[in-house]
């Protein structure tokens, strides 16, 4: 199950409440950030809203772990990702009482505008406030309607609590009549609804719900006071995704008190959250600074010495550094104490203790880098997720040839749920339904969707062609056999791997330019339960060509996973010229790491991107709202080009574009790679060779170097961190990356330890009880139940890259051992993924540099 941390979190919590002298019972009481607050209890309403990923309405926190959230009403039973969700307004507190109100409404129909997954809504209309009150310890849940439900909604809207499994799995629940175990699978029996659906059987029903009675951390009660009863539901029956529910129906005619539940959670008295030691999980370069962080609840005011002991070979500790934290002061709940250990250098495997804490071992030494870091993300995560190959590791194969039917073109005037959209001409010779030839090759699976969107594929390219040009990786550990489609991981064939790796994502890319005439949008399976698929690849598909003219007049249906059905993907095409212009700077900067070891593939990469720049018109609207807020991708276009033909044209574009350039320096968008163009224009300034250029962008750089100082100075761990929904570690990958650059083109402005410490906080060193690295199979300690294509066995994939802690807002840092919450711990391509490949590198290289 993997939940030790949890566990030991949980228990010293126990210890540090046991240890605290007895108090006046605490009671509930609204706090300045508009939350319910007393020790071990935080009760929550409508700071998040993100139901599809667990996140919103009422939420609670017992004994520092989130147990329930999504606490609103609903129109199904157990809802999943594409069912319909209420308008959330805004949410409103009174001082006097300590009430927590907000009011809603359905249906939110803002879901279906163009670009984001459509819902089909029913004709229902209604509005309805949620209410939390404080009653001492416990709290209420109100619910009252606008007006009546009509009638045949009655037995249908209900609310809803959803109860993280995780916690939960072996603990008891009770009802008045019933007891049971919360099981590690969902079980039957069940039956079809009128619309086919399956419905599993309650696992108990009541007027009172006791959840895991038998634990003190845990215990929770639910009792419904408006008259109805309670439903306890395996959310999984229908969702691999899902959560436990608890359940009540609305009553015919019932407006004002629809829903009246009393929640009792037993908060330990007392109530601390245990002290959290964060490093590392890899280690530390001995030229490197060395920063370690001790998270403490608010309201400990207790204090130990810090101490770094190196570990001797018969296990003995040996004091290298001892001294109290710096006082940090306050982040999110968190108080937070920073040891610099700078000053330790001597070689070895190392802890680091507070008290009766200890840290995971970790490594100083000048080869911390050098193997087990990078090294998993290029031999295997990559690897795994190639597309259209079958994938061999020694005695295990991770997938067989997949998507050998790629693609048939996809309907016009249409939207996919996940948000492809096709306008309402297909922008190429083939007609929709039409099998598209050339794209049965290359690409790699991206995160858990398994789709091929054009910037993941390209910007896996680009980041690999980055690394090899400037760390000059010729590492050769895997045997990749494109002529009769195999790959054997960990079984070297003579070629460099990173440019084998390019090669596959260039199979894709230009592979769908000489077809289409022009770059696909993406790849993707066109039903839900295909998209939902979980396991192997080779089987989201029958992986035959569908031809229409030929299938039978009733073939098999789609996602039945029937041989003969039309369930090859769909490609989609569109006018964007931002993603043209993107993709071929990543061709660009391609064409420079290939030669010499494929020049046809190079020139072609050139030639594309050349052509690009010459038609792609970048002064048509954006086609999303982010777009509108970065620079042209043409300036990234110009130096890849310049950089790899020399051709004065495109410095002179890049003059021509200095006001831009220099406004753009550090971006208006947070979003990685495309924002900030002070480290793409940095890297072309010799190139350009006008002073009075590098003089504007080397001013605009500096006033750049000045905010990320300050944003720097914000948070404990030395990173621009503004926690969000999602995880940040890919936006930081991001910016470490950037840091790279920026100290090579401007090292009198830019130290790499701002690099350092964006690399640091993906491996360990990061908020929240989850110390592990967000970067898999990598450290002593590392994110190994992930959103990946082996999520349903509760496993990982070495060497992807998680998305990291996210935030519960709007204070509670969480990366759960869970594996389906892609918020905090799916894998994606792109930037995702080379970010991460090229900071570990970028790290080993600069620190081993004789000249520093």
């Amino acid at each position: 199950m993997h939940l030790p941390r949890l566990t030991a979190v949980l228990c010293a919590a126990v210890c540090a409440a046991a240890a605290l002298p007895a108090a006046e019972p605490a009671k509930l009481v609204l706090n300045d950030l508009e939350y319910l607050e007393m020790p071990g209890l935080n009760v929550m309403l409508a700071h998040d809203y993100y139901p599809e990923g667990h996140q919103g309405g009422v939420g609670v926190i017992l004994n520092g772990q989130r147990i329930a959230t999504n606490g609103d009403l609903r129109l199904d039973r157990t809802p999943g990702q594409w069912q319909p969700t209420p308008v959330v307004g805004k949410r409103v507190i009174d001082r006097a009482t300590g009430e927590v109100n907000v009011h809603c409404s359905f249906p939110d129909e803002s879901k279906n505008r163009k670009g984001f997954n459509p819902i089909e809504y029913p004709d229902l209309k209604f509005g309805y406030t949620v209410r939390i009150i404080p009653e001492g310890a416990d709290f209420r849940i109100l619910v009252d309607l606008d007006a009546p439900l009509p009638t045949e909604w009655i037995g249908k809207v209900g609310f809803l609590i959803e109860l993280f499994p995780g916690l939960l799995f072996g603990k008891s629940f009770a009802t008045e009549n019933q007891t049971g175990i919360f099981p590690l699978q969902a079980n039957g029996p069940g039956t079809l609804d009128a619309a086919g659906e399956y419905q599993q059987d309650a696992l108990a029903t009541g007027r009172s719900l006791a959840i895991a009675p038998e634990n003190d951390t845990l215990r929770m009660t639910i009792r419904n006071d408006d008259g109805g009863t309670l439903e306890l539901v395996d959310g999984r029956a229908q969702h691999s995704n899902g959560w436990f529910i608890v359940r009540s129906t609305i009553a015919a005619g019932a407006t004002k008190g629809a829903i009246n539940w009393l929640v009792s959670a037993h908060a330990l008295p007392g109530f601390q959250s245990a002290p959290v030691v964060q490093v590392s999980q890899v280690g530390y370069h001995p030229a490197q600074q060395k920063w370690a962080m001790v998270e403490l609840d608010r309201t400990d005011t207790r204090r130990f010495p810090l101490v770094v002991s190196r570990i001797g070979a018969d296990g003995k500790l040996e004091k290298a550094f001892e001294a109290p934290g710096d006082e940090w002061g306050r982040f999110l709940r968190f108080h937070y104490l920073r040891l610099d250990f700078t000053a330790v250098t001597a070689p070895g495997m190392y802890i680091v203790s507070y008290g009766d804490l200890r840290s995971n071992p970790f490594k100083i030494g000048a080869d911390v880098f050098s193997r087990h870091v990078w090294q998993p993300t290029l031999e295997y995560f990559l690897p795994i997720q190639m597309c259209h190959l079958r994938i061999n590791d020694r005695y295990r194969v991770w997938h067989g040839s997949c998507h050998l039917d790629d693609a048939r073109m996809a309907p016009v005037g249409f939207t996919h749920f996940d948000g492809y959209a096709q306008g309402p001409s297909t922008l190429c010779q083939y007609q929709p339904g039409e099998h598209v030839p050339g794209l049965d090759r290359g690409g790699w699976h991206d995160a858990g969707d398994d789709d091929l969107r054009i910037e993941s594929q390209i910007e896996t390219v680009y980041g690999l062609a980055l690394a090899y040009e400037n760390f000059g990786v010729d590492y050769d550990g895997t045997t990749i056999d494109q002529a009769h489609r195999v790959v054997e991981i960990q079984r070297p064939d003579g070629q460099p791997d990173m440019i084998q790796q390019m090669e596959h994502g260039l199979l894709t890319v230009l592979g769908g330019y000489r077809s289409l005439g022009r770059f696909y949008r993406g790849i993707i399976v066109p039903t839900k339960r295909q998209y939902t698929h979980l396991g192997e690849f080779s089987m989201q598909t029958d992986n035959v060509v569908f031809d229409p003219k030929t299938a039978p007049a009733n073939p098999p249906p789609i996602d039945g996973g029937v041989a003969g059905s039309p369930d090859d993907r769909w490609v989609f095409t569109e006018e964007n010229p931002f993603r043209e212009l993107n993709t071929a700077a990543g061709l660009a900067a391609a064409a420079r790491a290939l030669k010499g070891h494929n020049d046809a593939l190079a020139a072609e990469c050139i030639e594309v991107a050349e052509t690009i720049w010459t038609i792609a018109a970048d002064t048509k609207e954006p086609t999303e709202p982010w777009m509108k807020s970065v620079p042209s991708p043409r300036i990234t276009l110009a130096v890849e080009l310049l950089l790899t033909t020399g051709k004065r044209a495109y410095a002179d574009y890049l003059l021509s574009q200095r006001g831009k350039i220099c406004d753009n320096i550090r971006g208006k968008d947070t979003r990685p790679r495309t924002p900030r163009v002070g480290w793409i224009v940095g890297r072309a300034l010799t190139a350009v060779g006008d002073a009075s250029f590098t003089r504007e962008v080397t001013d605009a750089v500096q006033a750049y170097r000045a905010e990320v100082e300050a944003l720097e100075k914000k948070t404990p761990y030395g990173v621009p961190y503004e926690p969000d929904v999602w995880g940040a570690g890919w936006a930081i990958q991001a910016f470490g990356m950037e840091q790279f650059f920026l100290h090579r083109c401007f090292p009198e402005l830019f130290p790499r330890e701002a690099m350092l410490h964006a690399l640091n906080f993906i491996l360990g060193c990061h908020p929240g009880a989850n110390t592990a690295s967000f970067a898999s199979g990598v450290g002593s300690r590392s994110a190994t139940v992930a959103y990946g294509s082996n999520r349903a066995d509760w496993s990982y994939l070495p060497g992807g890259s998680v998305s990291g802690t996210a935030l519960i807002r709007p204070d509670f840092p969480e990366l759960l051992e869970w594996p389906f919450l892609w918020q905090q711990t799916e894998y994606v391509l792109g930037g995702g993924t080379t970010d991460y490949l090229f900071l570990a590198l970028a790290a080993d290289h600069l620190l081993n540099e004789t000249k520093k």
